[in-house]
């Protein structure tokens, strides 16, 4: 009896063995057709839904328009480069400075000193001597925005460049006809 038993466990891996091997030519037979199938309505979907048909076909518009489109991006560089060299022709010309500017900053009870430089970059000689004319506004403006700020936002060097279009800003109101194109500060201390 033992080696009866033995004989039918030897035999069921036998069996599913058997029961494998009939399933891999099935599995060819239904599976491959079925793959071959899905690529082939992946090729037509992308041919003919997501390629623009524009980029598939030879027309002689679109390459005109490719071509006009080239001509323009052109145009526009060869602007842009002649608008950078006017601009760099002017920038750093026509400075005015305000030397040493001493504030208290907010909430320092008059224990702290901030010391400051400051140069402006102007569009034109005429907004140049403007700013030498109206020298105490611009003076004002700036120990109003210094004195408005705290030690820490004044000592975050990530801050200057908002603190300097907060002031470009506020000289742009008060004197409309001056343009800034950019301030510099040559000295910046805090004690």
């Amino acid at each position: 009896m033992k080696e009866e038993k033995q004989n039918k466990e030897q035999q069921k891996p036998v069996e599913t063995l058997k029961k494998n091997s009939a399933m891999k030519p099935k599995l060819l037979i239904i599976g491959l057709p079925l793959f071959i199938v899905q690529l082939v309505a992946v090729y037509f979907i992308t041919a003919n839904i997501l390629i623009p048909r524009d980029h598939n076909s030879g027309n002689t518009d679109s390459v005109k328009n490719e071509q006009t489109a080239e001509q323009n991006a052109e145009n526009k560089k060869s602007d842009e480069k002649s608008s950078e060299k006017e601009e760099a022709a002017t920038i750093g010309e026509n400075i005015f400075n305000l030397d040493d500017i001493i504030v208290n900053p907010a909430e320092t009870n008059g224990k702290t000193l901030v010391l400051a430089s400051l140069g402006f970059d102007l569009s034109s000689p005429e907004a140049k001597k403007s700013m030498e004319e109206k020298v105490i506004i611009v003076k004002d403006a700036v120990i109003t925005l210094l004195s408005s700020k705290t030690v820490p936002q004044l000592s975050n060097t990530a801050y200057r460049d908002s603190l300097k279009a907060e002031m470009i800003s506020d000289l742009s109101k008060k004197m409309p006809g001056v343009k800034i194109n950019n301030i510099y500060f040559s000295k910046f201390i805090i004690q």
